[in-house]
């Protein structure tokens, strides 16, 4: 079985050196290259490789940026490539997330593409889950979200989102007069929210608690939500606990 790799790194030296070492590996494919983390969502979504060598430190969307843009669940078995000295490296080597320091050696390539070849895709789709869950605990929650646009990509910054509503396996994100898609769980997306903005108000529904004009009483115990820009969403009784400090 043939792995197919995309190499994505703002170095193209970096670039160079991996395809370089790839040429002695007769299973694995090259799919593509990618000078930045939105070059990597863009060809990871169009191309669904089986292996991503993947830089952390990139300009506009970093490493751990483009996993979270994909999504765990889907994203590829990562091999992640750093600069970082070997204190900050023990962080993936805890959660058996394999990684290469730069400048690596022939050896050291192998070992990390044999480690590849042995994982179950089960496996690495807890490792990865384990590895951001735990930068998520370690770090602010992100001020910018990646989605797509028509044929492209943009980045939105959460603060600027107003409302999100689900539909079907996606949410809506609306943004200033205008909405985005996002192939993501109504709890997926509010774990990557700053709780102390972004509230649940009902099932299908977050509000940014700075766009919130007024609440207003409602049938059954549930609130009107009067948005600033005159959208009305719903509170519903389930969800109330959360706005118990504005009593």
């Amino acid at each position: 079985m043939t792995l197919r790799a995309l190499i994505v790194d703002d170095e193209p030296l970096a670039r160079q050196r991996i395809r370089q070492l790839l040429k002695g590996e007769p299973d694995i494919a090259v799919a593509g290259e990618a000078g930045n983390g939105l070059e990597a969502v863009k060809l990871i979504e169009s191309t669904t490789p089986d292996l991503v060598f993947l830089d952390v430190q990139m300009p506009e969307l970093d490493g751990f940026g483009v996993v979270e843009a994909i999504g765990v669940d889907r994203m590829p078995a990562t091999l992640f490539v750093t600069a970082f000295d070997q204190h900050a490296v023990k962080a993936f080597e805890v959660h058996a997330v394999d990684y290469l320091l730069k400048p690596f050696d022939r050896d050291r390539f192998k070992k990390a593409l044999d480690w590849v070849r042995s994982q179950q895709a089960a496996r690495m789709g807890g490792t990865m889950q384990s590895l951001i869950a735990n930068r998520r605990s370690e770090q602010p929650h992100p001020d910018r979200i990646l989605v797509k646009a028509g044929e492209g990509w943009v980045l939105l910054r959460t603060g600027a989102i107003q409302w999100i509503e689900a539909e079907d396996n996606y949410v809506r994100l609306h943004v200033e007069g205008t909405s985005h898609l996002l192939r993501q769980t109504m709890n997926g997306i509010l774990e990557r929210l700053d709780p102390a903005r972004f509230k649940r108000i009902h099932r299908s529904a977050i509000a940014n608690l700075d766009f919130i004009k007024e609440l207003q009483p409602w049938s059954g115990g549930d609130l009107l939500v009067i948005m600033r820009d005159g959208t009305r969403l719903t509170l519903s009784r389930t969800y109330r606990d959360a706005f118990t400090e504005w009593h």
